[in-house]
Formats: structure tokens, sequence, C-alpha cells
């Protein structure tokens, strides 16, 4: 979106840009509001894109140790997930990527919820896989259904229902859904607007994305955040979608109005890491260089990826072994080259503050400063965008500690009200050129 009219350029203005040109660190503010006046043409260049984009996602993960495995047998189970924008087809994308054995979905539906665990009669379709009506999904591969017609408004509550015969083992799973899944007694009730349920879980096993088309030519552009728990969303309410990406994709279809159609999909993993992962602790996910080309460049639509990771890589470093800040700059560099060779624009940000936290020492705090000092200096000529969300969060009365309106408890993770000012220091100009 090449072109504003002046009221957009002055809202542009009052940004304070650090440095001019097509890429810019904007200092952290207040969100911008009111509505923007775009120039002829610029609805269609933004909503240019795939006929498919991603309107809900998440990063598989696992498996989980043995002794935490979630097993099922001859049981349904029903997911629920919030899109971020609508459309009139969808299709779901399932994921036996970390199993070690086949998966048989023994059917499969997606319907509108009504809440808890029931789908709103009428609103199930079946899903397919090449025509038929289950799948056995190879150990390590994906499985993408066929296409159902189901017309859907932003920010829609789904209900997938699978049905899983035999005995399954949830190997592939995104460790916090923030949402109950719903597990049947035993039984395929996939097909039904209500079912038994036998249980619950907090994670959401084999599914990593749902995607939407409104015809061909009418794909949307499509935002993917990746990194850790503070874009997994610790801290904030269960239930509730108010993880940072919820609250962006909000902001931008209530104050963008149709120039907002823009998919956010929230590929975050607590515990996850840039350049390692636990081999202890595989629900952490692999590092973000090992899984970026699958979570955020096999995305949909995808025309950013908004990156904000490497506090772990820190914390979970220590004595002699402690991270070097120039490691986690060369991880950075790859990110941005990768996103870079693929036409992506990458936004980064600066590390949040966590002293106070129960793996906070000078030491790592030394770290964190260096790694956020490049992101404001050289980082900030590498990124199309740097968002300083430390500045965002931090008490300026202490350095280094989160505000205390904005502390889940912990130091470190946000509450409600932190995601919201994180989402609400992106600026939107910025934002919708990059996706031009």
């Amino acid at each position: 979106m090449r072109t504003v009219l002046s009221a957009f350029a002055g809202q542009a203005a009052r940004l304070a840009p650090v440095r001019a040109g097509r890429r810019r660190f904007l200092l952290a503010g207040p969100a911008l509001a009111g509505a923007l006046t775009l120039a002829p043409g610029a609805l269609a260049r933004a909503a240019q894109g795939d006929a498919w984009t991603a309107t809900w996602g998440c990063a598989p993960a696992g498996p989980p140790p043995a002794a935490s495995t979630l097993t099922f047998s001859d049981q349904t189970l029903r997911l629920i997930v919030r899109t971020s924008i609508g459309g009139s087809r969808l299709r779901v994308r399932l994921s036996n990527e970390m199993g070690t054995a086949p998966l048989t979905i023994g059917a499969a539906q997606i319907g509108l919820r009504a809440g808890g665990s029931t789908v709103l009669a009428g609103s199930s379709h079946a899903l397919t896989f090449g025509g038929a009506s289950s799948v056995t999904i190879p150990s390590g591969a994906p499985a993408l259904s066929d296409p159902v017609p189901l017309a859907l408004s932003p920010f829609t509550d789904l209900a997938l229902s699978l049905y899983l015969p035999g005995t399954v083992a949830a190997t592939t799973l995104h460790g916090l859904a923030l949402q109950a899944t719903y597990i049947s007694s035993a039984g395929n009730f996939a097909a039904n607007p209500t079912m038994p349920v036998s249980g619950t879980t907090g994670t959401w096993p084999f599914l990593t994305e749902i995607d939407v088309s409104s015809g061909p030519g009418a794909g949307a552009p499509c935002i993917v955040a990746i990194g850790d728990s503070m874009t997994d969303g610790v801290g904030s309410t269960s239930h509730l979608n108010r993880r940072w990406p919820d609250w962006l994709a909000r902001r931008l279809q209530a104050e963008l109005g149709p120039y907002g159609r823009i998919g956010v999909v929230n590929r975050g993993i607590s515990g996850n890491q840039l350049l390692r992962e636990e081999a202890a602790a595989l629900v952490g996910g692999r590092d973000v260089l090992e899984r970026f080309d699958r979570d955020v460049l096999a995305t949909p639509g995808v025309r950013a990826v908004m990156i904000l990771i490497g506090i772990n890589d820190i914390c979970y470093s220590s004595g002699a072994n402690l991270i070097k800040p120039q490691d986690l700059i060369a991880g950075y560099r790859q990110l941005i080259a990768r996103a870079h060779t693929r036409g992506l624009a990458a936004i980064g940000a600066t590390l949040p503050p966590f002293r106070g936290f129960v793996y906070y020492n000078e030491a790592r705090e030394a770290v964190r400063v260096a790694v956020n000092d490049w992101l404001r200096g050289p980082g900030a000529a590498e990124y199309d965008l740097l968002l300083d969300w430390e500045a965002v969060l931090r008490d300026p009365d202490t350095p280094g500690r989160l505000r205390a309106i904005y502390n889940s408890k912990d130091w470190i993770h946000p509450n409600d009200a932190g995601y919201e000012a994180m989402a609400g220091a992106v600026p939107l100009p910025q934002l919708l050129t990059l996706l031009s």
C-alpha cells in the first residue's frame, strides 16, 4: 500500500520513525485510532494473495513424556478454535508429524460452536480427504482436508470433531490451548450436535491449521506470529482469546474496517527457543530455526512474520554455557534472510523485561540488554519493522521489571492488559505497507 491520503500520512508522521525507507524502527507508543482513508485500488492490493488464507493455526509439538501422553480409545475429540477472518469455504490441516505410528481419523466434522461442546444444529459438515471420509496419516506427515462450503464471519468459534477408532496416543499436539478440548465416552459422535463428554484436555491434539477462501483470487494476506510462551499467551485468561495475536486480529478489523481482513496465525509454543530445544521437554517444540519453514513459510497467504523469541534461550542457559548475544543475533539474521528469500516482511521485537522471574540473574540480564541494544541499533536496519515491546511493558521506575499493571504474577508473562498493550503498539499504517 504505497500511497495514502493526508489523514493516513498524518498519523504515520506522529509515530516518529528513527530512520527513513521501507524498513523502520518504531518507538513503542499508544495504539493508532480512527478510520484510515486509502487511495483507490488499495483495498484490492491489500486483499491480493493466495486463494486460501490461514485464519487460525497453532504449532505442533511433542511427543510428550510417556507418563503424560493422552491415549484415546474409540473416542471422539471436539476441538474449539476461533477464526481471525471469515470466508465461504474452509479446509483443515491435521498432523501426525511427531507420531511414530500411523494415525487413523475414522470420521471428521466441522461446524459452528453453539456453546460448550455443542455444535450449532445444521452447521456441521463432514470433512473428506481425497474424497474419502476417513484418512490414515503416516508418521511424520500432515494431512489436508478437502474444502467444504461453510460461511464464516470473523471471530467465529468452530468445533472440529475427530473420531479416533482403536487406540490412539496424542503424540502430536499443541500443549497450551487455553481452551477446553472435549473428549467423548466411547463411540463416534463426530456428526452429533451434542455428545457425551467424559473429560477435557487443555491441549489441541492433531490440529494445526484452518484455512478459508472466498473464491479464486479472493485470498487475503496473513501474518504469522512465531515465538514462545509470550506469543502462546501464558498469563492470559483461558477461553477468552486474549493472547497478543488475538488482540491484534481484533484491532486490525476494528480500526481498519475492510482493509483489516488480514489473517493472524499464532505459532507460539510455550518453552520454545530460537536456537535449541529441550530433549526432555519436546512439548516446548522444535527450535524456531528448525520449524520456521513449516510454521511460517508454508502458511497459506503469509505476507509477514512477527518474531518474538530468545528469552528462553537466555533463561535456560547458565554458568559457563551462558548463551552469547552474538549467537542470538546470528539466529535472528537467519530468520530475516529466510523470510526475505520468500518475499515476506520480517517484523522483530525487543525481548521483555524479566527481573523478579525465577530464572533472572544479572548475567542473563546482561545478555538480554545486549540483544535489545542490537535490535534497537543494527537490527532495526535489518528487520522491516521493529517493535519495542520492552518499552511498552517495562516499569519506568524499575529498569528490567514489568509494570505491575501488566504482570501476570510471575514477572515475565503479561496479563490480558499487557498483551492488549503489546498489540496496541503495532503501527497499523506501516504494517499495511509491508503487507502490500
